[in-house]
C-alpha cells in the first residue's frame, strides 16, 4: 500500500511538470515585486531629522551610530549590511524622518559603499554654551548660507542644553 501511494505521488508530480508554463522567474533580470508592508532598507530625509538620536537607542541590531563631528554637525551612520530591516527606527522617529523603503538588495561589489548611509544634520549650536541642541529652523539655515537675519536671543535661552542663564557668570566671560 505504501508503495502505491508512492508511485501515485511520483506521477501526480510527474504531470504537473509536463504542464507548459513558467516553473521558475526571471531573477535577477527581471526582480519581483515586494509584497505590500514589506520592509526594506530605511532612508532618513536629513530636512526633517531633528538629530535626537532615539533611532541608534532603539536600534536592536546596533547598526544605527551617532557621531557629533563638531559642535554644529551630527552625522547618523547606518550600517545596512547588519540591519534586519525590523522598522524599530523609524517607528520612534518624533518626526518621521526615517521611512522604510521596499528596497532589499544589498549586492555590490564594494560593500563600503553602497552598505554604509551616512546622513549629515547640521545642528543648531547654543549661542551661550556653544552645544548642540536641535536642528535650526529653516532660517537657522538660511543664516548658514550667509543670509542676514535677526536673532532671538529669548529661544536660545529657553532651549540651552546646558541651562546657561542669560545674566549667568558663564556667558558674561
Amino acid at each position: 500500500m505504501g508503495v502505491l501511494k508512492t508511485l501515485w505521488s511520483k506521477l501526480k508530480q510527474a504531470i504537473l511538470a509536463l504542464k507548459p508554463g513558467r516553473v521558475t522567474l526571471g531573477y535577477p533580470f527581471t526582480p519581483r515585486e515586494p509584497e505590500e508592508g514589506f520592509r526594506g532598507l530605511p532612508r532618513v530625509d536629513v530636512n526633517r531629522c531633528i538629530g535626537c538620536g532615539g533611532c541608534a537607542e532603539v536600534c536592536p541590531a546596533r547598526c544605527i551610530r551617532v557621531v557629533d563631528t563638531d559642535q554644529t554637525t551630527r552625522v547618523l551612520c547606518f550600517l545596512h549590511e547588519r540591519c534586519t530591516f525590523c522598522g524599530r527606527c523609524a517607528e520612534v522617529c518624533p518626526v518621521n524622518a526615517i521611512e522604510m523603503t521596499k528596497e532589499f538588495e544589498l549586492s555590490t561589489d564594494d560593500p563600503h559603499e553602497d552598505l554604509v548611509g551616512e546622513y549629515h544634520i547640521w545642528m543648531g549650536p547654543c549661542e551661550r554654551c556653544g552645544r548642540c541642541f536641535e536642528a535650526p529652523s529653516a532660517l537657522d539655515r538660511l543664516k548658514r548660507t550667509g543670509m542676514r537675519c535677526d536673532e532671538i536671543d529669548a529661544k536660545c535661552a529657553i532651549a540651552c542644553p546646558a541651562g546657561v542663564e542669560a545674566d549667568s557668570e558663564e556667558t558674561k566671560s
